[in-house]
């Protein structure tokens, strides 16, 4: 009976746990959506859930992890553990990086 109660226990703990760490909805930032550079090569796709994913040339998922919007800053958490920054000029030019992306209407829209 007691290793079933731990066995629970346990259970119950990891499913909290993993709760938890599940990024919240972050809608208080206008910048959601595709983000491209002008030659399609760079692709950020900035969820409301508070993470990316950027693809590189032909390497769709070349990039994934979180993000943070504070004012026009945005700073990145790769899942790698690597970091970066940038800045929205306005609501539809980001300074990343030393490249210009630009807003698209379209998520799917590729080059």
């Amino acid at each position: 009976m007691r290793h079933a109660l731990a066995v629970l226990m346990t259970a119950t703990l990891l499913s909290q746990s993993v709760h938890a760490e599940e990024p919240a909805l972050r809608t208080d930032h206008p910048y959601t959506g595709m983000w491209m550079t002008d030659d399609g090569r760079v692709r950020h796709e900035l969820l409301p859930t508070g993470r990316y994913v950027e693809a590189r040339g032909t390497r769709e998922r070349a990039y994934e992890g979180r993000y943070e919007v504070t004012g026009t800053h945005i700073e990145y958490w790769d899942d790698t553990g690597f970091t970066a920054d940038g800045d929205f000029v306005d609501l539809d030019t980001l300074h990343h990086g030393g490249m210009i992306l630009r807003r698209q209407a379209d998520p799917a829209a590729k080059p």
